[in-house]
C-alpha cells in the first residue's frame, strides 16, 4: 500500500473535512491546551508510530533497526516503534476521537502525509517543536521543504522522507521520450495511460501541466483539470485510475505511461532499466511524509531529540540507503558519495534520492486543499474516478 494513501472512499475524506471545518464544536484545540506534562527528564521512553517498511533494518535480524538502536544507545531513551500507519484517513479515524476531546493518543511521534498534516495543523492537534533544541534540523533541512503553505517555517512538522509525483514510462516500448505532462495525451498513448485515483495525490501534476503555480492554485484551476480529465475518460485515453497497482501495470507493459511516485520507480528500475521517471518541463509536485508531535504527548523532549537524530547527515544517509525516497537532508549526499561501497556511493548520484539542481528548479510543494474546499472537490473528483 502506498505511503501516500488513496482517498479510496468519499466517506473517509468527507469525515475528515467535516471535522476540519467549523461545524464541530470543540474540534479545534487552542494553543494553550496542546502541551501536556512532559515526563522526558525522568522517563526515558518514547512511542514512535510510523508506516510499514519505512526504516532501516538489520540484514540478519529484521526486528533490529540500526539507526533507531543507535539513538537509544547514545541517549538512553528506549523507543517503542510501531508500524501502525497504513493509510492517512484510517489513522486519522483512529486517533481523532482522543485529539478532539483533549485526550492523550498514547503516541509521542507520528508520521503522516503533508496533506493530512495540514489538517492536523489547522485543527491545532499537534505541538510546535523547539528548534533551539534541534540544531541538525535547523542546519540541514532541505530549503525546498522548509516552509510549506500549511505550516510556515515548519514549526509543527519535520519531513521524515520526501518524494516526487511525476511520470513513469517504458521508454523502450513507447519508442520515444516523455518530457512534459502534455506528452501523456498524444494519440499513441490512448488507452495506455493511468492516473492516480487519490485527489490529494493527483491534482497538482495535472495543474502543473496547465502551467499553474501549484503553490497558489485556485478553484478555477481545479475545475479546469476536472473537465479535462472527464473528457479524457470519455474518450478512453485514460485507461483507469490506480493506487500503487500502477507498478504492476507498468511492469507488465499493460500501461506505457502513468502518474507515479519517485520512490516506487527506483524499485521498478532495479528489475527493468527501461522504466524511466520524469519531472516534466512544467514541473512536478514535491511532497513529504512528516514527523509530528501530537497534543498532550508525554515525552515531547524525547521526541524532539529523536527527530534531530535523524537529521544528522550520517544517520540520514544510512536511512536513505534503505528507503530510497528523496532524502530531506541534502548533506547526506556527501556521506554516501564517500562510501567505499560502490553500490552505496552510486546512490549519491541518483536524482530520485538527491535531485540535481535542474530538477530542483522544477519542483514545488502544492497548496493543500482547505477544509472548506474538500467536500465539494472530493465529490467532483471521485465522480470522475469512479469512487
Amino acid at each position: 500500500m502506498s505511503r501516500r494513501s488513496l482517498l479510496r472512499a468519499f466517506g473517509a475524506g468527507a469525515a475528515g473535512a467535516t471535522l476540519a471545518g467549523c461545524g464541530v464544536p470543540g474540534a479545534f484545540v487552542e494553543p494553550g491546551d496542546r502541551a501536556g506534562r512532559d515526563s522526558s527528564a525522568t522517563d526515558h521512553t518514547l512511542h514512535f508510530a510510523n508506516w510499514p517498511l519505512y526504516i532501516d533494518t538489520d540484514d540478519e535480524d529484521e526486528s533490529k533497526r540500526p539507526t533507531l538502536d543507535a539513538f537509544s544507545q547514545r541517549t538512553g531513551i528506549s523507543v517503542t516503534y510501531t508500524e501502525e500507519i497504513n493509510d492517512n484517513d484510517e489513522f486519522f479515524g483512529k486517533i481523532s476521537p482522543a485529539l478532539m476531546n483533549h485526550q492523550e493518543t498514547g503516541r509521542d511521534l507520528i508520521v503522516i502525509s503533508d496533506w493530512m498534516a495540514a489538517r492536523f495543523v489547522r485543527l491545532g492537534w499537534v505541538q510546535e517543536m523547539d528548534r533551539a533544541k534541534q540544531p541538525n534540523v535547523a542546519k540541514y533541512l532541505d530549503p525546498l521543504l522548509r516552509s510549506p503553505a500549511f505550516d510556515e517555517g515548519r514549526r509543527h512538522s519535520v519531513p521524515w522522507q520526501s518524494g516526487i509525483t511525476g511520470i513513469a514510462y517504458n521508454r523502450k516500448k513507447l519508442g520515444r521520450e516523455i518530457r512534459s505532462t502534455g506528452d501523456l495525451w498524444a494519440a499513441d498513448l490512448r488507452g495506455r495511460v493511468t492516473l492516480l485515483s487519490g485527489l490529494d495525490e493527483s491534482f497538482a501534476l495535472l495543474m502543473q501541466g496547465n502551467g499553474v503555480d501549484i503553490t497558489r492554485w485556485t478553484a478555477d484551476d481545479f475545475h479546469e483539470i476536472c473537465e479535462q480529465t472527464r473528457e479524457r475518460v470519455r474518450s478512453k485515453h485514460i485507461r483507469r485510475f490506480t493506487g500503487n497497482d500502477y507498478i504492476k501495470d507498468l511492469a507488465t507493459g499493460d500501461v506505457l505511461a502513468c502518474q507515479a511516485y519517485s520512490g516506487d520507480v527506483i524499485q521498478l528500475q532495479a528489475d527493468n532499466p527501461d522504466i524511466e521517471f520524469v519531472v516534466p518541463e512544467e514541473g512536478a509536485e514535491l511532497w513529504a511524509e512528516s514527523l509530528m508531535i501530537p497534543n498532550l504527548a508525554r515525552h515531547k523532549r524525547n521526541a524532539e531529540r529523536l527527530v534531530d537524530h535523524y537529521y544528522d547527515p550520517e544517520v540520514a544517509a544510512e536511512l536513505a540507503t534503505w528507503v530510497n525516497y528523496v532524502c530531506p537532508v541534502p548533506a547526506a549526499r556527501d556521506v554516501l558519495a564517500s562510501s567505499k561501497d560502490e553500490e552505496t556511493a552510486a546512490l549519491a548520484e541518483d536524482p530520485l534520492i538527491f535531485p540535481d539542481d535542474a530538477m530542483r528548479k522544477r519542483l514545488a510543494i502544492a497548496r493543500d486543499i482547505t477544509s472548506e474546499e474538500r467536500m465539494d472537490f472530493a465529490k467532483k473528483w471521485n465522480s470522475i474516478v469512479g469512487l
